[in-house]
């Protein structure tokens, strides 16, 4: 037997003795190989596995829901991998403030409100005053002395205003710091990252010239932060350029320092993170490989190992592809973090959140339950007394569960009783000096476009009209907000997917030749030839010919799905499906499930200009009449269909027409949650269409409409995809920057019979997207169809 063999059966033999591990043996573990990975694993599962079983919760595994608060991207490091921070000469080229001002972090939280979200995280730079004028003149005009000062106020008046509980997680702080910020924040954070003194100390490393990721000074926040009692989160960061001996000492430094603050019979870290390296562009670390898998999962148990039973594991289901969650379960994590439904995660713009129902179900998979908890894990909201500022309690009690401390079943954030209380927790009274000059009287275009993105059931039809008929100044304003909302919510990467089109209009079973047709076994060598040129979609849309066979449809489907399996089938509106249903004899619900037999993964929601029986009659007589395409996209989306939306505008619509499209659209959302994105199409040629203004430019009818799509379907459809092929790439990239968030697809034309698909000669490739997207400064993401991220 090895040295390094002997010494893993030694640590596996403390381990089964339930020793504390020191950091010899969590070095060895860490290089585990073969059966001792597996017994690794193994233990480490059966540990959290007991620990749950104490804790009264036997085989759930938690997470928060949760808003995502970037109050600041300015900061004091220049960490090697961070896509986070801005300088200020980069917010001005973004229009981005210096910080969110208290209007714009209270509507990004009501609208995670609405959807149920209990926490709100702040998370932002380090001191940015400390290093940029620009940070220190904004803290000084709104009054503030210092970041987490503003800090401060923000948490309390989230909770007054709404109820939600906030994470705040300001970097390092000051014993006084951490002791203010207790009574406005349950929980607070800091990662660790590492104990390795040489990537801070060492020229050209990751932590180099970064002032607050010196080690010793982040462990001193972790000490203070368990004299005050602070329920506290912290972890590593894996694949930064640490060695396994690093990794090692970092996690039994944290669980050193947790154990040396018990106060009841429990330490004060709450929860440790095991976050795995992801390479982004643009940063020093673009070309550095990702965190090796094994060695990750190796982390993840060594963290259980080293932490015991009664710490919850956390790793982020976003950083990992779904494939690989099995892995880390088996590992020992129990806990997934905080998922949102609303907000971006603003540090990793690339890797979108997993829906929770898609967490519950990969959850459920591997055995557990999935059940949100608040900010404060439950032993930390059970033992109120020794852990909560008495201010908060009360706040924390409305929303958990008074026997599991986990969030109550059907609980809902609203402002707590106590929201008027006074005290170093309270709020603030909105004053000149906190919110400078925004608190003068505004004008009325910009009081009303802020009303729409803090609530936008608040404002009627008529009100929704005037936004929508902005020129000149309230157009900018209007646009400005709508961008604001984008970015705070969806966050600032532009997504786009990798497809390409393909008309069934063209379908003929026996070979014509005419141009734009296809045989089925034309359809295999283009469903294949898409694949090969990376494509990850094939969309599928167009009625029949009457003379063509209905099956057709189901056969085209087929072809697609057994030549090219690894493509996303979006295949069919509610006009084709209707046609398969009542040509085919099949009833609608018949259809649906036939087509998901043969590997239609969602479908798209065109087929209708404007949801007006007016507008139909006078523009597209031949389309579904608006109560069958309505019915037809619900019965889809509740058949387990994703979908898109649109609305072609500039033909005979009137404003409110366009205004009530779009709620109805919203309403249908609140039913099924079907909705991918919308897509404000505008009609082709120079013009745009007819103006809803007289003389509005053509690119400011698209500014307002695309911007108030953001705000009217903020909090309810996530995505406004801007159609290039309409406007073209120029006003994309303006369109963009008024509260649009994706391209659509590249509409790759292919080597086999490119003129197959409905806008063929059209392209956009990946390549001048993301030079699109730099120029804006902003990070491009390439997407799958329904928004999640590509599997490598």
């Amino acid at each position: 037997m090895t040295l390094l063999g002997s010494a893993v059966h030694r640590a596996l033999d403390r381990v089964r003795s339930g020793a504390a591990l020191d950091a010899d043996d969590a070095e060895a573990l860490l290089a585990a190989s073969g059966p001792d990975e597996e017994t690794l694993a193994a233990l480490a599962g059966r540990l959290r596995d007991e620990g749950l079983a104490a804790a009264g919760r036997a085989g759930v595994i938690t997470y928060s829901r949760k808003v995502f608060v970037p109050l600041t991207t300015l900061c004091r490091d220049r960490c090697h991998y961070c896509v986070f921070v801005d300088t200020p000469g980069q917010l001005a080229l973004l229009r981005k403030p210096a910080y969110m001002s208290p209007e714009q972090v209270l509507q990004v939280v009501r609208q995670g409100q609405a959807l149920g979200c209990k926490e709100a995280l702040l998370t932002l730079g380090d001191r940015p005053e400390e290093r940029w004028p620009e940070a220190r003149a904004w803290l000084d005009d709104h009054g503030f002395a210092s970041t987490v000062d503003y800090v401060a106020h923000i948490a309390a008046l989230i909770t007054a205003e709404t109820g939600m509980l906030v994470h705040a997680n300001p970097g390092v702080m000051t014993e006084d710091e951490l002791r203010r910020l207790r009574t406005v924040s349950p929980s607070m954070g800091m990662m660790l990252e590492t104990t390795s003194r040489r990537l801070f100390e060492e020229r050209g490393q990751v932590h180099y010239g970064s002032p607050d990721k010196d080690p010793d000074l982040r462990l001193a926040v972790i000490e203070d932060a368990g004299r005050l009692r602070v329920p506290f989160t912290t972890g590593i960061l894996v694949g930064i350029g640490e060695t396994i001996r690093d990794r090692a000492e970092s996690l039994v430094a944290i669980r050193d320092a947790h154990l040396r603050h018990a106060a009841s019979g429990r330490g004060h870290v709450q929860e440790v993170i095991v976050q795995n390296f992801r390479a982004k562009a643009q940063t020093a670390m673009r070309d550095a490989p990702d965190a090796d898998l094994d060695e990750y999962v190796r982390t993840v148990a060594v963290a259980r190992l080293v932490m015991g039973p009664h710490m919850r594991i956390q790793v982020p289901p976003n950083l990992s592809d779904p494939r690989e969650f099995a892995r880390l379960v088996a590992a020992g994590i129990d806990d997934w973090g905080g998922v949102s439904p609303l907000t971006a995660d603003h540090v990793n713009p690339e890797r979108p959140w997993p829906h929770v129902d898609d967490l519950a179900s990969a959850t459920a998979d591997l055995g557990y339950t999935l059940r949100e908890r608040l900010t404060a894990h439950p032993e930390y909201v059970r033992d109120a007394e020794t852990w909560l500022d008495p201010g908060l309690a009360p706040a924390v009690a409305v929303l958990a569960d008074p026997d599991t401390g986990l969030a109550a079943a059907g609980s809902r954030v609203s402002t707590v009783e106590n929201a008027g209380r006074t005290g170093p927790g309270a709020p603030a009274a909105p004053t000149e000096a906190t919110y400078g000059p925004r608190s003068s009287p505004r004008p009325v275009a910009t009081r009303l476009a802020e009303r729409a993105a803090d609530d936008p059931a608040s404002l009627d039809d008529a009100e929704w009209v005037d936004l929508l008929e902005s020129t000149g100044e309230a157009l900018d304003v209007l646009a400005r907000t709508a961008d604001d909302v984008r970015r705070y919510t969806v966050g600032e990467a532009v997504s786009m997917v990798v497809n390409r089109n393909l008309t069934s209009t063209g379908f003929r079973a026996t070979p014509t030749g005419e141009p734009g047709t296809f045989s089925l076994d034309e359809v295999a060598e283009i469903a294949a030839d898409a694949a090969a040129l990376g494509a990850t979609e094939i969309c599928v849309q167009g009625r029949l010919p009457d003379a063509e066979d209905p099956a057709a449809y189901l056969a085209i489907a087929r072809t697609i799905t057994a030549a090219a399996p690894t493509l996303h089938l979006h295949a069919y509106r509610p006009q084709d499906v209707r046609d398969l249903a009542d040509r085919g004899g099949l009833g609608l619900p018949g259809a649906l499930a036939a087509l998901r037999d043969a590997g239609v993964d969602t479908v798209p929601g065109t087929g209708v200009k404007v949801l007006s029986e007016r507008v139909r009659a006078l523009v597209a007589p031949d389309d579904l009449d608006i109560a069958r395409w309505e019915e037809g996209i619900i019965t889809a989306h509740e058949a387990g269909f994703r979908s898109t939306s649109v609305l072609f505008y500039g033909h005979v619509e009137t404003a409110a027409e366009r205004i009530a499209h779009l709620r109805r659209l919203r309403g249908i959302q609140e039913r099924t949650r079907g909705f991918t994105e919308f897509v404000p199409i505008p009609l082709p040629g120079p013009a745009g269409g007819v103006p809803l203004v007289p003389g509005r430019a053509a690119i400011d009818e698209h500014r307002a409409m695309v911007a108030v799509s953001r705000l009217l379907l903020s909090g309810s459809i996530a995505h406004v995809q801007i159609p290039w092929t309409r406007v073209g790439r120029d006003t994309a990239a303006t369109l963009l920057r008024s509260g649009g968030d994706d391209l659509g697809g590249t509409l790759l034309d292919g080597r086999v019979r490119p003129d197959t698909g409905i806008e063929q000669g059209l392209e956009f490739p990946r390549a001048d997207a993301e030079r699109l997207a730099a120029r804006l400064l902003r990070p491009f993401r390439q997407r799958t169809t329904d928004y999640r991220e590509v599997s490598r």
